[in-house]
């Protein structure tokens, strides 16, 4: 596990995201195995968050007492399962509170649902570009830079004149490329997006279709910002991030967003002030679109959740 300047940071927890595509078909069989031990042992280390297990790697983020974690990725790093040619990429960050309640390990179908089948990121992925060339990259005139994210996670930070595909969820991402594959051809193209798992699949959609050259940012925004000083950033905003830190700024330390626990969606302080927020419930976003019984249900948890933290407890209703 690669070390990094924030290890020196006073912060008590740290926050992990790693991803690795590799073929684990062959093991299908164990995989009930696979996730039971994961599992029994972020527990035993007192590591928390989420890993995905599928047959082409795996994928999450995790958090905990510093030498804990990182000797949990060291074990993990070690496994004979993930052993090969692709190497595990590895971001860190810290923060003052575990930014996670539970611990799981969940069997999925993909590491993260692009829902095309033959996507084969080992065998076809764009060109890695580290995070100190990014910038000469993007300012090409030349070069059209394509955030692969979702619309509610580019309204609070990208990097400057990316192309926004309007998506909802990566699932919609190939519909986008196919309607604009024309605009790609004969172009360079640059993909990222958080820790870099999404641009593996996009870059290789992308060269499947036909367009050969497309690059990527290795690490994805989190090991950018870890690596490049404010000085010399493109980047504009914060950075959503999937955990209770909701979004992380240019030094990864928690951002100025909350999140609605109704639909999951960021909100600024000012969406506080709307006559459509209520604590738990009700966002300007997602006010109207809620039934009847999803209301009560997170009113109730709302309540549930304000009656622990009046006790010093944890309620693990209001977790991730």
């Amino acid at each position: 596990m690669p070390k990094t300047d924030s290890q020196t940071s006073s912060k008590t927890v740290m926050v992990c995201a790693l991803y690795q595509f590799i073929r684990i078909t062959n093991h299908a069989d164990n995989h009930p195995q696979f996730q039971r031990a994961l599992l029994e042992r972020m527990q035993a280390a007192g590591i928390r968050g989420t890993l995905l297990l599928a047959s082409e790697g795996i994928n999450g983020t995790i958090a905990g007492n510093s030498a804990r974690l990182i000797a949990f990725v060291q074990w993990l790093q070690g496994l004979p399962w993930l052993q090969g040619k692709s190497k595990m990429q590895i971001k860190t960050s810290f923060t003052d509170e575990l930014p996670f309640k539970r611990s799981r390990v969940k069997l999925k179908k993909e590491i993260v649902t692009m829902g095309v089948d033959g996507i084969d990121p080992i065998r076809a992925a764009g060109t890695y570009v580290d995070p100190e060339n990014w910038n000469a990259l993007i300012d090409d005139a030349d070069v059209v830079v394509i955030d692969t994210r979702n619309e509610y996670e580019i309204a609070v930070g990208r990097f400057e004149n990316s192309v926004n595909p309007r998506t909802t969820h990566f699932r919609e991402f190939p519909k986008y490329v196919q309607e604009n594959l024309a605009s790609f051809k004969g172009k360079k193209v640059a993909m990222y997006c958080t820790g870099g798992i999404r641009c593996e699949k996009s870059t290789a959609l992308l060269k499947g279709m036909g367009v050969e050259n497309v690059y990527h940012l290795k690490g994805g925004i989190l090991k950018y910002l870890q690596n490049i000083p404010r000085s010399e950033t493109r980047w504009q905003g914060e950075c959503f991030v999937f955990d209770e830190r909701v979004t992380v700024d240019h030094e990864l330390q928690k951002g100025s967003y909350d999140q609605c626990h109704a639909c999951r969606l960021p909100i600024a302080d000012t969406d506080k002030q709307h006559p459509q927020y209520q604590a738990g419930v009700s966002c300007p976003y997602c006010y109207g679109h809620k039934s009847d019984a999803d209301i009560k249900r997170y009113a109730e948890r709302e309540k549930q959740v304000l009656l622990a933290e009046s006790r010093g407890d944890t309620h693990i209703g209001a977790a991730d």
